[in-house]
C-alpha cells in the first residue's frame, strides 16, 4: 500500500484546485472572459449547425453579410437592435441590484398598450402635430412598462414573493390583455390588429429624408435608436454617478452592509422594478410607433423581452456596452431568418446565454496550480 501511495504521487507532480477570489481581478479580466465565453459559444453553434447539416463557416458568413453588407441591410439590424437596447437596459438595472425581473416581455407589451392607447382610445386627435404625439406617447408606453414593474416589485418588497415567478407569470396576463384589446375592442375587420397609426404618431426613420439627404433613401432607421442611446447613457449615469446608483449596486453585492447604512431597500426594490418597466415600456413604444405602426399580437414583442436578458449578461450589465451586444444580436435575428433549420438562430442565442453563465465562474473563483510532492 505504501508502494502503491508513492508511486501515485510520482505520477501527479501537480495539483490543482479551486479557490474563491478575495480580490477583485483586473479590470480587463471579466472583458476578456466574455469574450472567450462568445467564441466558445460559436464554436459550439458551429458543431450543432454541422450536425444539422449546414456548413458552420458558411452559416457565419450569411450572418456577416446579411448584417452588415451595405448601408441598408444595416439599417434594418439597427431597426431590430433598437427594441434590444431598451429591454436589455431594462433587465440590467434589475438585475444590478440581484432583481430577477424575467418580465421584460410582458412589460414590453403593455409599453405598447398604453402608447396605442393615445391614438386608439382616442386621448389625441389624429391631427395632432407629431412634436406633441410622440412625447405623450413615450410617456403613456413608460408609465404603462412602470406599472407593470411595480406590481412584482411590490409584492417583493411587502411579501418577498419570487419576482422570478411573479414577473414570467405577468407576461401571459400582458399578452391576455393585449389580446382582449386588439381582438374585442380595437380590432380592425375582426383581424388580430388594430386599426394602422396616423402618421403623426409614427416615430421619424431617415427615408423621410431622404430628399434632403439622398444618402438616406430606403434607410429605415428610426427616432428609437437616439432615444435608446439617450436612456443608455443616462442609466450608466445613474448606475455609476449618482448616490441612488451607488445604493443599488451596494444592495446588490451586499444587502447587509446596505441595511446597516440605513439604506432602504424595500423601497428601492419597489422603485428599481419600476424603472426596469419604464424602460421595457418604452422599448415597446418605440416598436409600435417605429416600425409595427399599429396594436397586433404577437409578432409586436418577438420575445425581445427575453433576447434582453441574454444581451444585459454579454454586456455585463453595462448600459454603454448594451448598445453594442445589442446591434450584434440584431444582426443575428435579421439573418437568422433566412437559416435553415429556422431553429438555429434561437440555438445560438440559448448557447451564449449558457456560456456566458458558465464563464461567471470564472470570475468568482480561480484555478491554482500547485507542484505537488515526488
Amino acid at each position: 500500500m505504501a508502494e502503491s501511495t508513492a508511486l501515485n504521487k510520482k505520477r501527479s507532480p501537480f495539483r490543482i484546485r479551486v479557490e474563491p477570489r478575495l480580490s477583485e481581478p483586473p479590470a480587463w479580466y471579466p472583458a476578456a472572459v466574455t469574450f472567450a465565453a462568445l467564441i466558445v459559444a460559436l464554436i459550439l453553434g458551429g458543431v450543432l449547425i454541422s450536425f444539422a447539416g449546414g456548413d458552420p463557416i458558411r452559416s457565419y458568413q450569411h450572418i456577416a453579410k446579411a448584417s452588415f453588407g451595405d448601408i441598408g441591410v444595416l439599417s434594418d439590424t439597427i431597426v431590430k437592435a433598437t427594441p434590444i437596447i431598451l429591454a436589455a437596459l431594462a433587465c440590467s438595472v434589475a438585475f444590478r441590484m440581484k432583481l430577477w425581473n424575467i418580465g421584460a416581455e410582458g412589460q414590453f407589451i403593455m409599453g405598447a398598450f398604453g402608447a396605442s392607447a393615445i391614438v386608439l382610445a382616442p386621448v389625441l386627435p389624429a391631427e395632432t402635430p407629431r412634436i406633441i404625439f410622440i412625447p405623450v406617447m413615450i410617456i403613456a408606453g413608460m408609465a404603462a412598462g412602470a406599472v407593470w414593474g411595480f406590481i412584482p416589485g411590490y409584492l417583493k418588497a411587502k411579501f418577498n414573493v419570487n419576482e422570478i415567478i411573479s414577473t414570467l407569470m405577468l407576461n401571459y396576463v400582458a399578452v391576455a390583455w393585449m389580446n382582449f384589446w386588439i381582438f374585442g375592442v380595437w380590432t380592425e375587420g375582426g383581424f388580430q390588429m388594430s386599426p394602422k397609426f396616423p402618421q403623426t404618431a409614427w416615430l421619424p426613420r431617415l427615408l423621410e429624408y431622404a430628399k434632403t439627404f439622398p444618402a438616406f433613401r430606403g434607410l429605415t432607421t428610426h427616432l428609437g435608436l437616439v432615444i435608446g442611446i439617450v436612456a443608455a447613457v443616462i442609466l450608466w449615469f445613474i448606475i455609476f454617478r449618482s448616490r441612488w446608483g451607488y445604493e443599488i449596486r451596494l444592495i446588490g453585492d451586499n444587502p447587509h452592509a446596505a441595511q446597516y447604512a440605513g439604506i432602504n431597500i424595500k423601497q428601492n426594490i419597489i422603485w428599481v422594478m419600476m424603472l426596469s418597466g419604464a424602460l421595457a415600456g418604452l422599448g415597446g413604444m418605440s416598436e409600435v410607433s417605429g416600425v409595427v405602426h399599429r396594436l397586433q399580437t404577437a409578432p409586436l414583442a418577438a420575445g425581445y423581452g427575453f433576447t434582453g436578458i441574454i444581451v444585459a449578461w454579454l454586456a455585463k450589465l453595462n448600459p454603454l456596452v448594451i448598445i453594442v451586444a445589442s446591434i450584434l444580436f440584431g444582426a443575428l435575428i435579421l439573418a437568422g431568418r433566412e437559416i435553415q433549420p429556422s431553429g438555429v438562430p434561437k440555438m445560438i442565442q440559448g448557447i451564449i446565454l449558457v456560456c456566458l453563465i458558465a464563464s461567471d465562474f470564472m470570475l468568482r473563483y480561480r484555478i491554482v496550480i500547485d507542484r505537488g510532492e515526488e
